[in-house]
């Protein structure tokens, strides 16, 4: 799936997605420096992603996914509430029944 992700040539949403692939890989790194290195990585694509596309609701949801669980003293935080209240206002431009669903969890569990 990485390989398959890192050969789209910077089209946005699968940089976000590889980004945010990249962020949870770096919890299985051995080395604390390779899981900080890995995890910015990740981070820097979903940025990348988000300056794109800053109206696409699945690259956001995929941000907020990653700085609600990623833990707080790697600062990776300050978009949450920007995030959630642009995915609660763009919600009804969702049209995969999937992502839908991961969105309203993720809303549930947010409040």
């Amino acid at each position: 799936m990485i390989k398959d992700l890192q050969q789209t040539d910077n089209e946005t949403l699968p940089m976000a997605y590889l980004g945010g692939l990249e962020t949870v890989w770096a919890k299985h790194a051995v080395n604390p420096i390779s899981k900080l290195k890995t995890f910015n990585k990740g981070k820097r694509k979903i940025e990348q992603a988000v300056q794109k596309e800053p109206e696409n609701v699945e690259i956001r949801f995929i941000r907020l996914s990653v700085q609600k669980y990623a833990p707080s003293f790697l600062g990776y935080n300050k978009n949450i509430k920007e995030d959630l209240s642009f995915i609660q206002k763009n919600r009804q431009e969702i049209k995969s029944q999937i992502l839908l669903n991961n969105v309203d969890k993720l809303l549930k569990y947010s409040k």
